[in-house]
């Protein structure tokens, strides 16, 4: 591999940002694209294709083959609220291949008892995404009901553009929140990227089904990503 080329692929590797090596199979030529580089015909339509999949495959284009091999960064989920839906969300979302954290200044709930191995931040929001700030491929669950717990997050998730934004409570909740996010700054367009109420409507009751609704949710936002969407299935 050309030198320039591993450095360009590592550097959008360590920035988290997608990428795919491009090789042309009939003269091992290859070319990193980025995850919103324009790409024309049908080889644009396999890359897409790729960025939504994240597998590497081979592609016919333009009478040539190419390899499209996809480097995809792991995909997080922030979860604020240190909840009986995050207790159920976190497992899930691991066998799912999901990185999670935990986030909740209330330490009654931040506790290792009820969490064991899962990353936990007995802290604001705002102290741990100083340190560990929200990207494009990650999605927040804000599960707390407490806007002075969940409003931060939202804002942040929202501003750093990630694939997934949700947030727990009624309509009525969330028309409120809407009113104090766009006193914040956020635009209208903005805000309504936020799932408002959280997850996929399977009727769900219990926090272990609401996980589930959640996650489900999450998994589309992820694999849909630039696609439109309508009644909640992928253009």
């Amino acid at each position: 591999m050309d030198p320039h080329v591993l450095k360009s692929l590592n550097a959008e590797r360590r920035a988290r940002r997608a990428a795919i090596l491009v090789t042309d199979l009939g003269d091992g030529r290859d070319r990193v694209v980025r995850e919103g580089d324009a790409v024309a015909g049908t080889l644009g339509e396999a890359l897409d294709k790729a960025f939504r999949t994240g597998k590497s495959q081979t592609a016919e284009a333009e009478g040539r083959s190419f390899f499209l091999n996809v480097h995809l960064p792991p995909p997080r989920i922030v979860a604020i609220g240190a909840v009986h839906i995050s207790q159920a969300l976190a497992p899930m979302a691991r066998i799912a291949g999901f990185d999670i954290e935990i986030v909740d200044p209330r330490t009654a709930f931040a506790t290792p008892e009820r969490f064991g191995d899962v990353p936990l931040y007995a802290e604001w929001p705002q102290d741990m995404l100083a340190r560990r700030p929200l990207d494009a491929f990650t999605a927040l669950a804000a599960l707390t009901h407490d806007p002075k717990i969940d409003d931060f997050p939202l804002a942040a998730a929202l501003r750093a553009g990630c694939f997934y934004v949700g947030a727990l409570g009624s309509r009525k909740t969330h028309g409120k929140r809407i009113e104090r996010l766009l006193a914040d700054g956020l635009t209208q367009a903005q805000i309504d990227r936020i799932e408002a109420p959280i997850g996929m409507d399977i009727s769900a009751s219990s926090p272990a089904e609401i996980a589930v609704a959640v996650l489900a949710q999450i998994i589309q936002a992820l694999r849909t990503r630039g696609l439109a969407r309508q009644d909640g299935v992928a253009a």
